[in-house]
């Protein structure tokens, strides 16, 4: 059998079945295999519900069924609790009757070992081969919240009621779907549904996300991401949400210290899998959080914006206008002031016309940055009026409200208006300077982002204020290297010509054989470096000696060099001894090309030199990218403002610069062999106008090289 020619059809199945079906059901609600069932009759499921248990004949007071053949229907969504040796054949049952979507439970498939991954292949395989689609395994099912709902064995289901939202929330992590649920709850923060994506052997995050964006009780999307699998289900899900002005927050864990280690470059190493994925989801638009509080107080503000042109009914941000913070106290008011400023936003009081129109109504305010309102924001009408003048202003891009402790005991006077102020031209948000659950809950229910830190707050404007639009990935056509390469990492000499043949000029070299005389005809002082492809990095095995000033001293240092590399890598074949003209410019950089696990081809650019991962100073991007890309990526490398005109400083050649960049970047694509990683470093940028220049080189070439 093949899928249906719609791959989102999955998704009524998955969220709202109308028959549902529970193998290996308990008859005690207690156990974990019991819950899914008492969870349904819990929160109200109206569908029709069967247990599967062949030794019962009834499971907590519902007729028990012997298998799945057996039942009177295909149910849409059958949940599997049985053990992991059972789940196979329960799978296989399943995608023989036809049922749409089948969440496992049990673990001990790809975290396992090799038994364990050839356990979740069989299962993408039934996926593959059938019209079931299966979340899991490791899955701790689903919640529709918004209809009670509740196919999960989640202990976060014994809660009383379920608050129905509009976010969707998908999780790589079972357990954080009581997470979701329970601090909701205690804000007033409800959600459409959250789903369990588990080990992701079939459906992925991009693949459930994608099925969701056209459901109309969804205005948003949370992920708690571990990892990321298919990238293209996620960019596709991500360019679907864009169109429907949904916005995608996430939060991810995790660095993916292998890449770190097995990387050959500096860039692998610089770069790691964690940056790859903020490369990954700023290009697609989606926006990253580093707090989990985050994840659950910023979309009502990232939903006030509308990216549609053809849309209504939200803001257009005006990036371009400072922040205003208006306060009822000072302390809770500098606290966010100052974590705006930790992001480098800009914060503004009203203007003196402001200022005038309020003094007017006999509220007056202070010209400083901070807007502090504190005997005013004890009245109801003074507070609304201050409000409402900074909102309708349209003077900032986001106006945030701090409230002291009247949120606590006396949210009528303070947290009111800013739930009746018209917010049509400015968004808003609030900051709770006080525990105050109840302020809190009364803005979530109307759909205002609110706040428990100074710190969630500034990072949900940063990323309102950072969220852009995906845009299309550049088209380069493909990459033709030299022939004759062999796999694995190439020596300098070659490398450098690789680096030519994308037209990033190299710096002129001259190869000495190990016991040849010294070449004459040199331009001293010179830099000699051994040429090996065994020995990547080649200062910390000694072997380059800079500033070399004669023919004596060059011998010299030849002979030191294949003496300490020989020492330090007596397995290393040596080529010979790469000698080149000392070359100096304004600045060294490093840029790189490497294939992320995770997310494929990124590239990067940092400050060059042996430092480099030290600083960790750099900008990432997916590659290939774009001149206006690489430009931006030279604005964001701190160890670059020199050569950016900093303080009257001369410019650097910021445009060949760039242009190097985008040439690397193509490596993305090649035709007759694919780059692992390369790197040149370092890069010489000389002055404004006079280019750039490669003074060392590394490509590393994958197994299919010619």
């Amino acid at each position: 059998m093949t899928k249906p020619a719609d791959a989102t059809a999955f998704h009524d199945a998955l969220i709202r079945p109308a028959a549902v079906a529970v193998i290996g059901a308990s008859d005690d609600p207690g156990k974990t295999a019991g819950r899914a069932q008492k969870y349904l009759k819990k929160h109200g499921y109206t569908g029709r519900i069967y247990p599967i248990n062949p030794g019962r004949e009834t499971v907590q007071g519902d007729k028990a069924w012997p298998s799945i053949d057996a039942l009177p229907e295909v149910p849409d969504h059958v949940y599997v609790c049985v053990g992991t040796g059972a789940v196979i054949g329960a799978v296989e049952a399943c995608a023989a009757a036809g049922v749409p979507v089948v969440s496992i439970l049990a673990d001990g498939f790809s975290e396992a070992g090799p038994e364990g991954e050839a356990r979740q292949q069989r299962l993408t395989e039934i996926a593959r081969t059938s019209n079931t689609r299966i979340l899991g395994p490791n899955s701790m099912g689903m919640v529709n919240c918004a209809e009670g709902i509740g196919l999960t064995v989640n202990a976060a289901l014994d809660l009383d009621a379920l608050v129905p939202g509009r976010l969707m929330g998908i999780s790589q992590s079972g357990s954080i779907v009581g997470t979701l649920i329970s601090r909701g709850e205690a804000r007033g923060i409800g959600f459409s549904s959250i789903v369990s994506v588990g080990n992701e052997a079939d459906l992925t995050v991009g693949d459930i996300g994608l099925a969701a964006v056209a459901d109309p009780g969804i205005d948003a999307f949370v992920l708690f991401m571990e990892t990321i699998r298919k990238p293209e289900a996620l960019a596709a899900f991500a360019a679907a949400a864009r169109a429907a002005d949904k916005p995608i927050i996430v939060y991810k864990l995790g660095r993916s210290e292998m890449a770190r280690e097995l990387a050959v470059s500096h860039t692998g190493a610089l770069v790691g899998s964690d940056a790859a994925c903020d490369a990954f989801y700023r290009a697609h638009g989606m926006v990253r959080v580093d707090q989990f509080e985050t994840l659950i107080e910023a979309p009502p503000l990232l939903m006030a914006e509308k990216l549609s042109a053809t849309e209504t009914g939200g803001h257009e941000i005006r990036r371009d206008k400072p922040v205003a913070v208006i306060t009822t106290t000072g302390g809770g008011g500098a606290m966010v002031v100052d974590r705006l400023g930790a992001h480098g936003i800009e914060v503004a009081g009203g203007s003196p016309a402001l200022r005038a129109g309020l003094a007017e109504k006999g509220v007056k305010l202070g010209a400083g940055k901070l807007t502090d309102v504190t005997l005013a924001g004890a009245h109801y009408d003074a507070m609304l009026a201050v409000l409402d003048a900074f909102v309708s202003s349209g003077d900032f891009s986001v106006v945030i409200s701090t409230v002291g402790s009247s949120a606590q005991f006396r949210p009528e006077n303070a947290v009111q208006p800013i739930i009746d102020v018209d917010k049509t031209v400015t968004p808003m948000a609030a900051f709770m300077v006080p525990e105050a659950n109840r302020a809190l809950r009364s803005l979530g229910a109307a759909g205002i982002a609110g706040f428990r830190t100074a710190e969630s707050c500034a990072e949900a404007v940063r990323a309102l204020l950072e969220r852009r639009p995906p845009a299309p990935p550049p088209v380069m056509p493909p990459v033709q290297l030299p022939t004759g390469l062999l796999p694995g990492a190439q020596d300098e000499s070659q490398s450098l010509a690789i680096m030519a043949s994308l037209g990033i000029a190299a710096v002129e070299t001259v190869v000495a054989r190990s016991g040849a005389p010294v070449p004459e005809g040199l331009a001293y002082p010179v830099a000699a470096k051994v040429l090996s492809a065994d020995v990547p990095h080649k200062t910390e095995a000694g072997g380059v000696v800079l500033n070399i000033p004669g023919p004596e001293a060059l011998a010299d240092a030849m002979a030191r060099i294949e003496g300490s590399v020989t020492a330090m890598h007596p397995e290393a074949e040596i080529d010979g001894i790469s000698i080149q003209p000392m070359t100096t410019g304004l600045a060294e950089a490093l840029i790189g090309f490497t294939r992320d696990a995770e997310v494929g081809p990124v590239v990067t650019l940092a400050v060059g030199g042996i430092m480099a991962e030290i600083h960790g100073d750099a900008a990432v991007r997916l590659a290939p990218i774009d001149r206006a890309g690489a430009l931006e990526m030279i604005s964001e490398v701190k160890g670059l403002a020199p050569i950016r005109g900093y303080r009257g400083l001369p410019l650097g050649d910021l445009d060949a610069l760039a242009d190097a960049i985008v040439a690397l970047s193509r490596l993305a694509s090649t035709s007759g062999a694919r780059v692992l990683e390369a790197e040149i470093n370092p890069l010489i940028v000389r002055a404004e106008g006079e280019g750039v220049i490669a003074v060392d080189g590394l490509v590393v070439l994958g197994p299919d090289a010619i």
